[in-house]
């Protein structure tokens, strides 16, 4: 019995230890990837001629491309470009089928809801959200969100000729394993007057 119960014990400490190394590594991850995305916005905007727009821009998977800023969450995001887990592991992913801030279209950019939209439950309709790309700084605000199914596509879809920032993570937010559920939250363009 007490082999039985030591086993269990060390196993159990096994897991422990493994979840806290991924959770480290995850932050060291997003570390590196933020100061890659201020670099990358520090050396673009000195550079302003060379990125003039969202059509200019070149990047491949995997590429930090921008910034996040969720400022109720007092959060800044690198956003990377692709959703498959190395690139969530890293900061917030773009799905590549949608289009950038100024293509008055879908964005649409996902994150892991226990680590980069930690937080996510705590916005509320009239919250901002800013992105900052080398090519500008747009500001958005939370419109409407839903809940839907985590295998419903029907969120990924243009919306021009309206600009819309649309944020996906897994739902319920405290649901330990893999969620069945999607949290979506919709943003439109501020329009400074």
């Amino acid at each position: 019995m007490r082999f039985i119960a030591s086993f269990i014990m060390i196993v159990g400490l096994a897991f422990l230890f493994y979840g806290g190394y991924e959770i480290f590594q995850a932050n060291q991850k997003q570390k590196q990837s933020l100061a890659e995305a201020n670099e990358v916005l520090a050396v673009d905007r000195e550079n302003s001629e060379e990125v003039g727009s969202a059509e200019t821009m070149e990047f491949s998977d995997g590429d930090v491309i921008g910034l996040l800023k969720i400022p109720k969450l007092e959060k800044d995001l690198p956003i990377i470009s692709g959703t498959d887990e190395e690139e969530l592991s890293r900061g917030v992913g773009h799905y590549k089928t949608t289009k950038l801030p100024g293509q008055d279209d879908q964005i649409l950019l996902s994150g892991h809801r226990d680590s980069v939209f930690r937080g996510f439950g705590d916005l509320e309709i009239g919250d901002q959200f800013i992105v900052e790309m080398p090519y500008g700084t747009f500001v958005y605000e939370f419109y409407e969100s839903e809940i839907v199914p985590a295998d419903d596509t029907t969120v990924i879809r243009s919306t021009a000729p309206d600009e819309v920032l649309t944020l996906s993570t897994c739902y319920p937010f405290n649901f330990i394993g893999s969620a069945p559920d999607r949290y979506i939250i919709y943003a439109k363009p501020v329009v400074e007057e």
